[in-house]
């Protein structure tokens, strides 16, 4: 729901700026901004609840509103409510998309780069190269405590996760975590 209209945006016109913008006035968008910009932002401010995400959100929005103004239909509401549909609207899907965000930690970062690394070196050069490549993989994987490989071969060569090679290898959940990046991290030096 709007904020109660205020003394400087008493006489403002909402829905003929929001038809302005549909013509390609851009004066029309600044004016909206000015008088309406501080009371969206405490909008998008109050769903998504971090100022800088706010900001976003509200520059989000008025693309949103530019791009959508020709859309605007003075019969089904007015100019005021649906600038505010907007910005809620962006407000939510931005809070939506965070929370189908997914944040990979240290460990996981790595098998992904290790993944890359593999599917690049798979992709590039020639059989031979690979062969010696492999020759020089061999060689550092038996350099490895013998939990540390297994850890890394049940990950990269079966795709195992890590509760799933803690099950296998009959260790703490914590320690396979641990034998996988200082495994990755060993083969890496090993291998330059």
């Amino acid at each position: 729901m709007p904020p109660a209209v205020s003394q400087n945006n008493e006489a403002f016109d909402h829905d003929a700026a929001l038809h302005a913008c549909a013509r390609g006035e851009r004066d029309a968008l600044q004016r909206i901004y000015e008088a309406e910009a501080r009371f969206l932002l405490g909008v998008a401010l109050r769903i998504v609840r971090e100022r800088a995400a706010a900001e976003d959100v509200l520059h989000d929005a008025f693309v949103s509103i530019w791009n959508r103004s020709s859309t605007f239909d003075g019969n089904r509401g007015s100019g005021r409510g649906w600038i505010y549909s907007v910005v809620r609207h962006a407000a939510l899907n931005r809070v939506r998309d965070g929370a189908r965000e997914t944040v990979l930690d240290e460990t996981a970062h790595e098998a992904h780069d290790a993944q890359a690394a593999l599917s690049a070196w798979k992709e590039g050069g020639s059989e031979w190269e690979r062969q010696a490549t492999l020759g020089r993989l061999g060689d550092c994987l038996d350099r490895l405590e013998p939990e540390r490989r297994a850890c890394l071969l049940h990950a990269y060569v079966d795709g195992c996760s890590h509760s799933e090679i803690a099950a296998r290898v009959q260790a703490p959940l914590g320690t396979v975590k641990a034998w996988v990046q200082r495994g990755l991290r060993a083969l890496r030096e090993c291998m330059q």
